[in-house]
């Protein structure tokens, strides 16, 4: 389907500025001021310290600013898997729990995967598109687990409806169990103009006892869409006059 972007110039705009280079610049920031996220539920709350890390937290698409009594600060409120990217992958966050005690990354792996079974394969499946450079968001609103935008949506429309499938796994997300499963999502995603992207996370015989076996798991793109007779007719004036 390929990238619809918002606006003369913004195109332009996204390859001044790639993805690539605001997120660095946002690693950079928050190494510096040794920030440190705490954990509230199934989400991560991170008080941001300086204007300069709320621009980049938002051109970078991480997290959400949420409002509080606390006028002379501002929060955002990080997924599990932005937060655990951040941490793991990038290692410019640290994140503490209750008494503000700092969590290794194996407490913090294991305290994930008690708010969700399937987190192992959401994060593979979100850092794999985040390492790409692909923009991740929530997808709940257009019933699919990720939205992957080509850079900032303020840029582009979101190209991609994405579905997470664990392998070997039982299919423990439940999705696209049934040919219905398949037609009545393909259909949203026609009707949003996304193109659906599944990923199929593979195991390969490795556990989930920390977040290093990560490295052992494997991702298998497919882009599903739905197939229209129209655009295999060889003689369309033809069929139009014989369906007449």
């Amino acid at each position: 389907m390929g990238p619809r972007w918002k606006g003369k110039g913004s195109e332009a705009k996204a390859l001044a500025d790639p993805m690539s280079k605001i997120v660095s610049q946002l690693k950079s920031t928050l190494i510096q001021s040794d920030s440190h996220g705490l954990l509230s539920g199934c989400s991560i709350l991170l008080e941001v310290e300086t204007e300069e890390q709320t621009e980049l937290l938002n051109r970078a698409c991480f997290g959400r600013p949420i409002v509080t009594a606390q006028k002379d600060k501002q929060w955002f409120q990080l997924g599990m898997e932005e937060a655990f990217y951040l941490y793991y992958n990038l290692k410019c966050l640290k994140i503490v729990g209750e008494g503000k005690c700092t969590k290794n990354e194996d407490e913090l792996w294991n305290y994930m995967k008690s708010k969700r079974e399937t987190f192992p394969d959401f994060l593979k499946a979100y850092t794999h598109l985040r390492t790409r450079n692909w923009v991740v968001r929530s997808g709940s609103q257009y019933g699919v687990d990720f939205i992957a935008y080509r850079h900032h949506p303020a840029l582009v429309h979101s190209e991609y409806a994405v579905l997470v499938l664990s392998e070997g796994q039982g299919n423990a997300n439940g999705r696209l169990r049934v040919w219905s499963d398949f037609q009545c999502t393909l259909r949203l995603c026609g009707s949003v103009a996304k193109t659906l992207l599944v990923l199929r996370i593979d195991r390969n015989g490795v556990g989930e006892d920390s977040p290093s076996c990560l490295e052992s798991y494997s991702v298998e793109e497919r882009t599903i869409t739905r197939w229209s007779p129209e655009q295999s007719r060889e003689d369309k004036t033809i069929a139009s006059s014989q369906l007449l």
